[in-house]
């Protein structure tokens, strides 16, 4: 059986790849009702906004919103279970249905990515989404203790490791670890994964996706994106990167300063601008497109997609955008290093 993170570095040499857009964004353009998201499960909360969940009770509307991602140029699609942990479900009392949302969710997304292969050819991947959760191992929920933590780091690797089986029990090719504010619970996410991958017996690669705080260039936890970097690069991701935050202009200057440390693929994947007022995106596809032009002459990328607020048509203008353009070339460690003076190092196994 191919490696699917061989295959996908195998692409990467030749072209940028597409990445999907925002989920959040496209539920909401359905106008559902409670009942859309409960179905015919016996729930006690309210569950409007539970999106995860509707892989259970609305699976047509994940798979067409797949569907539309894939039809739109995308290479890759993650599943529909950013909040698929048991912490974060226990804000609807669904902490039950976890492996179900996570086997169902990527069950959906691979054969959204099977029919879109069979109809063209070409390779599809699935990635499994692993959101932050509302939960920090760095920073106290408590402003008169710091010290205080609501969870310790087993207690988070075990929710981790949870919904990392049921994904890999799914038939998904990558683990994502996004949007990622706390440079230690994604630690923590990644042992889980690697854990997670060793018990299946195959090899399933890690994505690691950042988030910023602000135009400082940190994360809440205080990291820069070199400092992540180095904090992360044992778990010998398959792709490292930044997503949600700003808009791509903003986004920039920091996946600049990404791509001159990193020696993996970079993948990248902006908010359709900032919100307006009403919390809504208002950066047209031309526009987002136009500005991930800019990365691409810089050769900042291998991977790009969309975050919050972008749609099909979003990545329809991405996917027109990165046809032809030349991927970003990686340095190995000992060459990036003898170029800026200092002495080899070889990364420790």
């Amino acid at each position: 059986m191919t490696n699917p993170g061989d295959q996908l570095r195998a692409i990467a040499a030749e072209r940028i790849l597409v990445f999907d857009g925002g989920y959040g964004t496209a539920i909401q353009n359905h106008g559902l009702g409670e009942r859309d998201y409960r179905g015919n499960l016996e729930l006690t909360d309210d569950q409007k906004g539970n999106n995860d969940l509707l892989s259970l009770t609305r699976p047509d509307i994940i798979e067409g919103i797949h569907s539309a991602y894939l039809e739109a140029g995308a290479d890759i699609v993650e599943t529909n279970t950013f909040s698929s942990t048991k912490i974060s479900q226990a804000d609807y009392s669904c902490e039950h249905l976890v492996k179900d949302l996570n086997i169902k969710s990527a069950e959906i997304a691979r054969r959204a990515c099977d029919k879109a292969e069979a109809k063209d050819g070409r390779k599809r991947f699935v990635a499994g989404s692993i959101g932050p959760t509302n939960k920090t191992l760095s920073l106290s929920p408590d402003v008169n203790d710091p010290g205080f933590r609501e969870i310790d780091f087993d207690y988070l690797k075990g929710v981790y490791r949870e919904q990392c089986d049921a994904l890999i029990e799914g038939g998904v090719d990558f683990l994502l670890i996004e949007t990622i504010f706390d440079t230690l619970n994604a630690k923590c996410a990644g042992m889980a994964a690697q854990e997670a991958a060793d018990a299946c017996g195959r090899d399933v690669p890690l994505m690691i996706s950042m988030t910023l705080t602000d135009l400082s260039g940190r994360n809440l936890s205080g990291h820069t994106v070199e400092a992540f970097w180095h904090a992360v690069r044992h778990l010998k991701p398959l792709t490292i990167g930044l997503n949600c935050s700003f808009g791509a202009d903003q986004l920039r200057p920091h996946l600049a300063m990404l791509t001159k440390e990193a020696d993996t693929l970079i993948m990248a994947y902006p908010n359709a601008g900032l919100p307006n007022e009403l919390g809504e995106y208002d950066e047209m596809p031309d526009q987002t497109a136009a500005l991930i032009s800019e990365w691409l002459d810089d050769g900042l990328v291998n991977i790009v997609g969309g975050c919050c607020g972008t749609t099909p048509e979003h990545i329809a203008a991405i996917a027109k955008a990165v046809e032809g353009a030349e991927p970003r070339a990686m340095a190995s460690p000992i060459i990036r290093t003898r170029l800026s003076g200092l002495e080899p190092f070889t990364m420790a196994a």
